[in-house]
C-alpha cells in the first residue's frame, strides 16, 4: 500500500467515520497527528499532500473549508477543516423540542462558574440566615 493511501484510509477510519456517525458538520485533522500514529516523520509533504487531494474529498463527500499553519503548507502543524459535502448524508431527522433545548443554558452556566457551582450557590442561599433570638 502506498503511504498516500495508507494516510487517506487512517484518516478516513480515524477521523471522517467518527465525525459522520457524530453528525459533526465540521471537523479537522491535524498533520503532525497523522504523522505521529502513522510513524511518517520523514514524510510529512506526503501526509500534506494525501488530506488535501480530490481523491480523499471526493471519495469520502467532504469539502475542504479551511487549511491553517505556516505558508509553506508542509507541516507538522497544519490543520486541514473540512465539513460534508451532503450528497451521501441523508438529510438530518427533525429534532423533538428537549433535543433542541438540550444544553441551551451552556453559556449561561460557565458565566457562573459551571451548573454545579450555580447549584451549590443557590442551595447555600436557599434558606434565610437565621438571626439571633
Amino acid at each position: 500500500m502506498k503511504d498516500a493511501d495508507r494516510v487517506r484510509e487512517y484518516a478516513k477510519e480515524r477521523y471522517v467515520l467518527p465525525a459522520r456517525q457524530q453528525k459533526q458538520m465540521r471537523f479537522s485533522i491535524r498533520v503532525g497527528d497523522v504523522v505521529r500514529e502513522l510513524k511518517m516523520n520523514r514524510a510529512v509533504p506526503a501526509v500534506c499532500s494525501a488530506l488535501k487531494t480530490g481523491e480523499f474529498r471526493q471519495s469520502n463527500d467532504l469539502r475542504l473549508v479551511e487549511t491553517s499553519g505556516p505558508k509553506s503548507g508542509q507541516s507538522t502543524t497544519v490543520i486541514y477543516t473540512y465539513e460534508f459535502a451532503g450528497t451521501k448524508q441523508s438529510a438530518p431527522q427533525p429534532q423533538d423540542s428537549w433535543t433542541r433545548m438540550r444544553g441551551a443554558l451552556r453559556n449561561v452556566f460557565s458565566e457562573l462558574g459551571g451548573g454545579e457551582a450555580y447549584l451549590r450557590a443557590e442551595r447555600s442561599n436557599f434558606y434565610p440566615a437565621k438571626e439571633d433570638e
